[in-house]
């Protein structure tokens, strides 16, 4: 029987999914955006002028997620396109003034929940967590590599 409480990918899912639930309604509520698009606008904050295929290896999400989500920002006037410089037929994307703006107000509310997330960890622990957790991220390629199945009995 599976121990829910050990094992750690049901962990770490409904953790993502009760940090993501409670980030949702706060930021439909006040800003008028979800989770997908605070993720593009925060890779933008990191990396502006990238394509959505750039957002799509980063964060995880599906190309017609992320494609969506672009054009909602786009018109909100959050986010704008423009060619890619070596191959006219891509866009890549960045913030807006605007968008830079609302990016700034989430960010301090995005720290301040993750300092209340990690409110009880010392320095030391937090450390150890965010290396902990950036090798288990270097192990996906791993974790979703085929994987032979044994036939049904």
């Amino acid at each position: 029987m599976l121990d829910l409480e050990r094992y750690v990918p049901a962990l770490l899912v409904f953790l993502a999914n009760k940090l993501t639930s409670g980030a949702s309604a706060i930021l439909r509520r006040h800003f008028g955006v979800g989770t997908t698009e605070w993720r593009i606008m925060a890779m933008l904050g990191v990396e502006p002028w990238i394509a959505a295929g750039r957002v799509c290896k980063v964060i995880g999400f599906d190309k017609a997620a992320v494609s969506r989500s672009l054009a909602m920002l786009q018109d909100k006037g959050l986010v704008r396109a423009r060619s890619h410089h070596s191959d006219g037929r891509s866009l890549v994307y960045a913030l807006t003034d605007r968008g830079w703006r609302l990016h700034g107000r989430i960010l301090a509310i995005s720290l301040a929940r993750e300092q209340r997330l990690l409110g009880d960890l010392s320095a030391a622990e937090r450390e150890v967590l965010i290396g902990l957790l950036n090798r288990l991220h270097r192990r996906i390629p791993a974790m979703n590599a085929p994987i032979d199945v044994p036939p049904e009995r």
